[in-house]
């Protein structure tokens, strides 16, 4: 294997882990803001409603796109790393 092609490789991985991750990231930083806000607006500065409702939707989008996360990286093991395995 030659290092053009395990560079490829490797960006690529990097590639579909930021894939994988941006819904889960995305959804922690909108609802961090929401309760930013909320939290400036009320005076209230509780750390457990920080924490509380973030873990909540990281949960639920988390069960919701996993068979996309899933799907994701199988088609990169499959069409990536396999082939390399096999051929090398």
């Amino acid at each position: 294997m030659d290092e053009a092609l395990l560079f490829d490789t490797l960006r690529q991985g990097l590639w579909v882990a930021v894939i994988s991750a941006a819904p889960i990231l995305a959804v922690a930083l909108v609802v961090g803001v929401i309760v930013g806000l909320f939290q400036a607006l009320t005076s209230i500065q509780e750390m457990t409603l920080t924490f509380v409702p973030k873990l909540a939707a990281i949960v639920v989008i988390f069960w919701l796109s996993m068979s996309f996360m899933t799907q994701t990286l199988v088609a990169f093991f499959h069409d990536q790393v396999i082939p390399l395995i096999i051929g090398g």
